[in-house]
């Protein structure tokens, strides 16, 4: 996720001028996508983790934490969906 930083970074500040070609320019680059693609499932991967021991370490009722984690894995699910309609409906 760190090198992703830098990449986009670097991007960003190579660009001659920031407006709305430039930026449509660079989101249109598949290396940019799919190092963007790989970020998102690292960043949902990381949220599980972080959202699941919180569920372990402070909800006790099994029933109630399974259902959160279910809504959980759903909204994560929908979103990284959501991503790759976003990355590749240009």
């Amino acid at each position: 996720m760190a090198v992703y930083t830098v990449l986009l970074l670097a991007a960003v500040a190579g660009m001659p001028q920031i407006d709305y070609p430039g930026w449509r320019a660079l989101w249109q680059a598949p290396a940019m996508r799919y190092a963007t693609a790989l970020f998102l499932l690292c960043l949902f991967i990381h949220a599980w983790v972080g959202v699941r021991n919180i569920f372990m370490d402070y909800v006790k009722p099994v029933g109630l934490r399974l259902t959160l984690y279910a809504v959980v894995i759903l909204a994560l699910v929908w979103y990284a969906m959501w991503a790759v309609q976003i990355l590749w409906g240009m």
